[in-house]
């Protein structure tokens, strides 16, 4: 299978390593800075799953792109979605598909308008990475879970290709019949986690220590009810674990938002918390309200300081 990941950061850097190191047919679609760096370097990977480091992956322009690519890993941030479309679009042919792992599910019409609702699957992957100034990709938690299927259900054969491909990069993906339902379970939880965390500038444990756990617990309440009047109900085994990760005692968890909020960088406040107000059904949401206007404050102040520097 001949597999473009978009990009090399640390959600398609990592995946795409494995597979690189499994032998598989992987090549990375860079800007030049990050290719120059690769070359010099190599794709590092930091993990207690296992270490890996790639001499001089296979790296290509958007301008030297030539398809099509049987499958296109696609990992960037919701914000620089419509430049990946066009970057990546010389690999797309009749046969693509096209597996996105990006966060909530706005993408998914976006990608579905410009390639075809056949082309896109679901896809969410559970794992917390980050890249360092080095360009090292570190894991940083003990898990790792990748999930993907038709967005219809149907088991099909692409997908049962494409779970043999990270099965031999040593990556058991689930091949999911309610990839849908996933995503939305998924979304429920790093929306809560990046909210509520930006908004409190304090890990998980720290909340919970302040006696504002309950404020956690409302925001994801109103994510839930956003959720069942949208056809996707929580489930109840989930939404419990959830529950229980988002209010634990002493947990050091913080949302990836909210280390950007203070590393003064974008923040996919549209995507994941904007997005849900757009798809409320009638109701009050102010623990959604809250949040979403204190990550567009954060983009305003941050907009104002960079054309102040300029």
């Amino acid at each position: 299978m001949k597999i473009l990941v978009v990009g090399a950061g640390a959600i398609g850097g990592y995946f795409g390593g494995r597979l690189l190191a499994a032998k598989r047919d992987v090549t990375f679609l860079v800007r030049p800075g990050r290719a120059a760096q690769l070359a010099k370097t190599g794709l590092v990977i930091r993990s207690k799953l296992g270490d890996a480091t790639l001499p001089s992956p296979p790296t290509v322009s958007a301008e030297a792109l030539k398809g099509p690519y049987d499958l296109v890993l696609l990992s960037c941030k919701a914000y620089d979605l419509d430049g990946a479309m066009a970057s990546f679009a010389p690999a797309v042919g009749p046969g693509t598909a096209i597996l996105p792992l990006l966060n909530g599910l706005a993408h998914l019409d976006a990608l579905a308008a410009r390639f075809g609702r056949k082309t896109v699957l679901g896809g969410q992957a559970a794992i917390s990475l980050a890249l360092d100034p080095e360009g090292r990709i570190l894991h940083l938690n003990d898990g790792l879970a990748l999930g993907f299927g038709e967005s219809d259900g149907t088991r099909s054969p692409r997908i049962a290709a494409i779970a043999a491909e990270f099965e031999a990069a040593g990556i058991q993906p689930a091949q999911s019949e309610t990839i849908l339902q996933d995503m939305w379970e998924k979304w429920a939880f790093i929306a809560t986690a990046g909210g509520i965390t930006s908004l409190m500038r304090a890990a998980v444990g720290d909340i919970v220590a302040a006696g504002a756990a309950p404020l956690t617990l409302a925001l994801y309440d109103e994510i839930a009810k956003i959720a069942a009047a949208n056809g996707h109900p929580l489930r109840q085994a989930g939404a419990e674990r959830s529950r229980a990760m988002l209010t634990a005692a002493g947990s050091p968890f913080t949302a990836s938002m909210m280390r950007d909020v203070e590393g003064g960088f974008r923040v996919e406040a549209d995507h994941v918390i904007g997005d849900l107000l757009k798809r409320a059904k009638g109701g009050e949401y102010p623990m959604l309200k809250v949040a979403y206007a204190h990550l567009k404050a954060y983009e305003a102040r941050r907009a104002r300081e960079i054309a102040t520097r300029a």
